[in-house]
């Protein structure tokens, strides 16, 4: 056979090759190096003439080449005396060694300052004078790479296999630290990384016309790489294989090297030979020949290392437990593709990277796509990538929800190239899984996905235009409007303008062409025109403001001097387009309340003081006080009129020169809407008004109260008239919704003013008396709107007795001694129609459950009672109410938890800060109100459980510092043992509380050691002789003195440790006289309960969003799925010596041995000692990765075995996880335990 026919073959074993290890093992553990006859230098070999000596000259070292075969007698010949000397201990290196030794190269590796080409140019010199001590310089320079401090002697490297070699390694590898040069942490470790392969990179290519053909050199280094590759010692396995796989990506540049010097000497070849006889150069066809076939022996020499290779080291590391030895074998496997896409671009090679898609982690992930990418974007290989294409299409587009966001935004990249490079691309279904990442809350997968989007849209519109011969950006707005339209997503605008900002900027900024569709009378439909103008305000607001919209966050926190430039220039853009124009717009649209309150936002964004600044723009001033005058008497919506009390209050902002003239038409406004509401006034409060005139002047009244949010309206005195008519329409039972809640905001308002008032200047005694007066009476009739049977009047009135008793409450006043008599108190009525309140319309399922409703309407109900809650947990908080009454709220922690938990937690931590023991007094006070409605009801064990459930709840609030819990947790404990053993009431049965002892239990675990003996005295002291054999004392005896302590006072800082309970992983612990433990006490102890909390935001003057919006501001982006998942293909037999069983280790358990346990004997000592070792070695203990330990593994795919000489093709793969359903991957993601899971097993 040819030596040419030889070197395909050998190529193309590595498309054939089987993914069994046996046959690769048998022969590591069998070959050994040749030892050399003389051991001085010798001269440089050249490569051989003829390839018929390549085989025997191979088979003389331990590479694992299983092409060609070698006899076994020719084998044993060639390995010389193998065990004749016995092994020596691993000892330094020698000094005598001349030249560049190991330390010089793994310190010129590590600094990163040397030249690489320097450093391998003085390691040749040192090759050449010998090659057996320059092939031992790099041999221990490898060894020490790894992290192992033993050296390689020359006795060793002669007399001794590369199996027996490692092994003498691996027992000096006695490291105190699990660490190695590759995988130190902080830069040093990328620093090391980019030097060792700047250090492969030029070995090989300063190798590349000599030494790598001298089958001593690669071979011999390839054979040891290849043994290390197979260690279970992690620093030996991780560092081999990157060398190996970077060896092997300077072979493959060799061979494509080669690989065109053969052509291009064979068509030379072929001209000469071409030629007539009588013009033939004999010498130069015989030179040409001689040329050939030396190229031939030369690739078929670099194909045989790259087959050995690949074999040996690539396919069994490509799926090893270390990700970072995965993703460098996939990241090097992209590297051949492209370098070698003749010999590597099959399916015998892709399939790898379609089944690394399935990798558990998400950096192996990360590498396959970016592998991907490479490929599809060179678009002469797109053919041979078809099957592919059509194999792992449908697990790319999983992908695009893969947890890891990185990897996410790399997937859509990739179909992006896919869509664009290959004939069919991505059909239009298979792109509906992209497009709503538009809307995802990530900005750098929506910005991916936005590109993704712009190129489809793109791309229609060319084709579009090529068939009308049209062109323009208004194609492009109306089929984004057309999108924006079909998503269902109209709350999100502002997220998909963000999301295209990047790549479509000059398309959303083309004000002219958006302004010039909505002028037009017969342009858009109606619906397309509210989207256009929706999309076009949220890229008003993306160029003026430079900011994603709420919940999306972007890189840059700050923008440089050249953004803000920009940015500037973009405002003063717009503005100078939107003045002359946005009155036309307020006109055209004036009816219709959405556009409207859209247009309205346009102002906020402008430079306001071009009004000035340009004379020419003065003008369009008045006109658009003329046109919100006149949207504010035409629409009584709730969000129009909210648009329009923004907008005038920003243009009365006294910090513009122009804000008197909107102060006099926002007066003239109000005078207007004064005098229209006092002329129906006399008949309302005579009771003669009729229907119109009730809702003319409710509709006024409504104007009148949003714009008071915006403006001082206490000069037009409405209060008086709007106190009157409340108490009129309650007197008479004559209650209109609309009217009496505009009254009731009215009236606020004006009280909210005045107290500002009051703040800002120094009023009179007599001023501040009537504005008492004038509060007082206010809150009668919210407390008597409280037992009304109207909803709307009810909620108004709570949301506003919240308000204004925290603005009038002791707080408020706290840095304004003069207005103390402002203070006003709770009466005990309001105190408790308040919190009956909360038990009948907050903490109930009624309304719920008899409104038939859709979602979208429940989700503004609970936001509702959500805003409520919060307002009365703020008048406990601020000390306006007291602790106790926050016992009607912690009593519903645990039912209510799904809707309200965040609020009561905020609410149970603040009260801490306040006073830990009353706080803790008040957590037991909640639980024996509820006990106590238990007894009143039937007593079933269930409500019991439910119950200790509520009190584990409470209990975790405590913390994990108990030395800083205990005060609290003891008062906690002498309450309850109290409320226990109360003396029984009339007709009460005796010791009918002893089952609240239970529930008190849940709390022990809190308590130290001392606290729970002097409570166990004291509940002695406390119980009848007859009760104590009770169940429910013998729990509460042994939660104190049964259950051991040490683990929880370990959380507290105790010393002591037990084995009765299981430690938390990686557990902090906190020392009982730390600097922390005691500046917190310190500090807790110095509060001052009401000073130290911030005025907090009103509850209802706060700007509130719709459903929708809070819907986009709270999550915008589409929930990520779990992706990814760890592929499985049948392990390789020599993979780890311990077999498969490493694949499926289970966790373990870990247990703190007490103080007790720990005094080790001799014996043990020296198993401590011999366990060094194994710490370093990766078995089925703690230290493995938890990502192949937590995850059950999936079966692989399988490939059914092909004839020999046939190459497997992607056909054959059969996943055996995509059975039950078209997306149906295995799980990535890891859903974590919850904190007090983790705190309390």
């Amino acid at each position: 056979m040819a030596a040419g026919d030889s070197s395909f073959e050998s190529l193309d074993e590595i498309n054939n090759f089987s993914d069994s290890g046996s046959d690769y093992e048998a022969t590591l553990k069998s070959t050994k190096r040749k030892k050399q006859a003389v051991t001085g230098p010798k001269p440089l070999k050249r490569p051989r003439d003829k390839a018929a000596l390549r085989g025997s000259s191979l088979s003389s070292t331990s590479s694992p080449i299983p092409t060609p075969p070698t006899p076994p007698l020719q084998q044993q010949q060639s390995r010389g005396r193998s065990k004749q000397a016995s092994p020596k201990p691993v000892t330094r290196e020698n000094k005598g060694n001349r030249g560049i030794s190991a330390k010089d190269i793994y310190d010129a590796v590590c600094s990163g300052k040397s030249a690489m080409v320097t450093v391998v140019d003085e390691w040749l010199d040192s090759y050449k004078q010998s090659r057996e001590a320059g092939l031992l310089v790099l041999i221990n320079f490898i060894v020490q790479s790894c992290g192992c401090k033993g050296v390689v002697s020359r006795e060793m490297l002669d007399s001794m296999q590369n199996a027996e070699i490692i092994s003498m390694l691996t027992r000096e590898f006695n490291e105190d630290s699990v660490n190695y040069p590759l995988c130190t942490p902080g830069p040093e470790m990328r620093r090391f990384k980019a030097s060792l392969c700047e250090f492969t990179r030029v070995l090989v290519r300063s190798c590349r016309n000599s030494l790598i053909f001298d089958e001593y050199l690669f071979p011999t280094l390839l054979a040891l790489l290849t043994g290390l590759s197979d260690s279970q010692v992690r620093a030996f396995r991780h560092t081999s294989t990157l060398l190996a796989m970077k060896l092997m990506t300077g072979l493959v540049e060799v061979a494509v090297i080669v690989s065109v010097q053969q052509q291009t000497t064979q068509r030379q070849y072929d001209q000469e030979n071409s030629k007539r006889a009588s013009d033939r150069a004999s010498d130069r066809l015989e030179e040409l020949q001689a040329t050939i076939s030396q190229l031939q022996e030369n690739k078929a020499e670099v194909s045989s290392m790259m087959n050995a290779t690949f074999r040996g080291v690539f396919v069994h590391r490509y799926r090893d437990r270390l990700p970072e030895i995965r993703a460098a074998c996939i990241e090097e496997l992209g590297v051949w593709l492209i370098n070698n896409p003749e010999d590597f671009l099959n399916d015998g090679c892709l399939k790898y990277l379609g089944w690394t898609l399935h990798d558990k982690q998400s950096p192996v992930r990360l590498q396959c796509v970016r592998a991907l990418q490479a490929l599809y974007q060179e678009k002469e290989l797109i053919g041979r990538l078809e099957l592919f294409t059509s194999r792992f299409k449908e697990r790319m587009l999983c992908m695009v929800l893969d947890k890891d966001l990185d990897v996410a935004v790399e997937v859509v990249n990739l179909l992006l190239l896919i869509q664009q490079s290959t004939e069919g691309g991505l059909r239009e279904e298979e792109c509906g899984h992209i497009y709503p990442l538009v809307y995802a809350s990530n900005r750098g997968l929506a910005s991916a996905a936005g590109v993704f989007l712009f190129n489809k849209l793109k791309s229609v519109i060319d084709s579009e235009n090529q068939v009308n011969g049209t062109s323009g950006n208004a194609d492009l707005l109306q089929i984004l409007i057309t999108f924006y339209i079909q998503s269902e997503f109209h709350e999100h605008g502002a997220y998909l303008v963000d999301s295209l900002w990047d790549v479509a900027r000059s398309e959303l900024r083309d004000w002219e062409t958006m302004t010039t569709v909505l002028l037009q009378e017969s342009g858009l439909m109606y619906e397309e025109e509210g989207a256009l103008v929706e999309l076009m305000m949220c890229a008003l607001r993306q160029a003026a403001q430079a900011s994603p919209p709420v919940g999306r966050t972007s890189g840059k926190k700050l923008l440089g001097m050249k953004d803000k430039k920009a940015q500037e220039h973009d405002r003063r853009r717009l503005t100078m387009h939107f003045i002359p124009l946005l009155p036309q717009l307020l006109a055209k649209y004036s009816a219709d309340a959405g556009i409207v309150t859209l247009l309205l936002k346009a102002p906020l964004y402008f430079n306001l003081e071009m009004y000035n600044s340009v004379p020419r723009l003065e003008k369009y001033l008045d006109q658009l006080l003329f046109q919100l005058c006149g949207i504010v008497e035409k629409h009584t919506e709730v969000t129009v009129l909210q648009a329009c009390s923004t907008l005038f209050s920003a243009l009365c902002a006294d910090s513009y020169t122009f804000s008197s003239r909107s102060l006099l038409a926002f007066s003239q406004l109000l005078d207007g809407l004064t005098e229209c509401f006092s002329s129906y006034l006399s008949d309302l409060l005579q009771g003669t008004a009729d229907d119109d005139s009730v809702y003319s002047a409710a509709t006024t009244l409504k104007r009148i109260a949003a714009l008071s949010s915006a403006k001082d309206m206490t000069a037009w005195k409405l209060f008086d008239p709007c106190l009157e008519l409340l108490k009129s329409r309650i007197e008479s039972r004559d209650l209109d919704k609309e009217l009496m809640v505009s009254a009731l905001k009215c009236a606020a308002f004006h009280l909210m003013w005045a107290k500002m008032n009051a703040v800002n200047s120094t009023p009179a005694e007599e001023e501040l008396k009537r504005l008492k007066k004038e509060m007082r009476s206010f809150c009668k009739v919210c407390e008597t709107c409280l037992s009304l049977n109207q909803t709307e009047i009810r909620d108004q009135a709570f949301e506003l007795l919240c308000d204004l008793l925290l603005l009038y409450g002791q707080t408020a006043v706290r840095s304004a001694p003069a207005l103390q008599m402002l203070v006003l108190q709770p009466s005990d009525s309001l105190r408790s129609d308040m919190a009956a309140f909360l038990m009948d319309y907050i903490f109930s399922d009624s309304d719920d459950d008899e409104l038939n409703v859709e979602e979208e309407m429940k989700i503004t109900l609970l936001q509702r009672k959500r805003n409520q809650l919060a307002g009365y947990c703020k008048l406990v908080i601020y000390g306006v109410l007291d602790l106790s009454a926050a016992t009607d709220v912690f009593k519903h922690y645990s039912k209510y938890f799904k809707d309200f938990g965040d609020i009561i937690k905020e609410t149970v931590s603040k009260s801490k800060l306040i006073s830990p023991v009353q706080s803790a007094k008040t957590i037991c006070l909640s639980l024996q109100q509820v006990f106590s409605e238990m007894l009143t009801e039937d007593h079933s064990q269930q409500d019991l459980s439910e119950i200790r459930e509520l009190a584990k709840k409470l209990a975790m609030s405590f913390g994990i510092d108990l030395h800083r819990v205990r005060k609290p947790l003891v008062a906690l404990h002498m309450d309850g043992i109290h409320f226990a053993f109360r003396e029984p009431r009339e007709g009460e049965e005796p010791n009918i509380n002893l089952a609240f002892l239970e529930i008190l239990s849940e709390f022990s675990f809190k308590l130290l050691r001392q606290d729970r003996t002097q409570l166990a005295a004291y509940l002695k002291s406390e119980c009848p002789s007859a009760a104590l054999s009770c169940p429910s004392v013998r729990m509460y005896q042994c939660s104190l003195e049964g259950r051991s302590s040490k683990p929880r006072e370990k959380e507290g800082g105790d010393a002591a440790s037990s084995h009765d309970t299981p430690a938390a992983k990686r557990k902090r612990t906190t020392t009982p006289g730390s600097v922390a433990s005691s500046a917190r006490e310190s500090l807790l102890d110095s509060l001052i309960i009401p000073s130290t909390l911030p005025t907090p935001a009103l509850t209802s003057t706060a700007q509130r969003v719709g459903a929708k919006e809070r819907a986009a501001s709270r999550k915008p982006g589409v929930t990520e799925s779990d992706e990814g998942s760890g592929f499985t293909e049948p392990e390789s037999e020599d993979d780890f010596s311990i077999g498969s069983s490493m694949r499926k280790v289970k966790p373990v358990k870990r247990w703190n041995l007490s103080s007790s346990q720990t005094g080790t004997s001799l014996d043990q000592r020296d198993l401590n000692s011999n366990l060094t070792l194994l710490s370093l070695i990766e078995d089925d203990e703690e230290g493995e990765e938890p990502e192949i330990e937590d995850d059950e593994e999936v079966e692989e795919p399988e490939i059914e075995d092909d004839k020999e000489g046939e190459e497997p093709e992607i056909d054959d793969y059969e996943s055996g996880s995509n059975h039950e359903s078209e997306y149906s991957l295995p799980s990535t993601r890891h859903t974590s335990a919850s904190v007090l899971d983790e705190l309390f097993d």
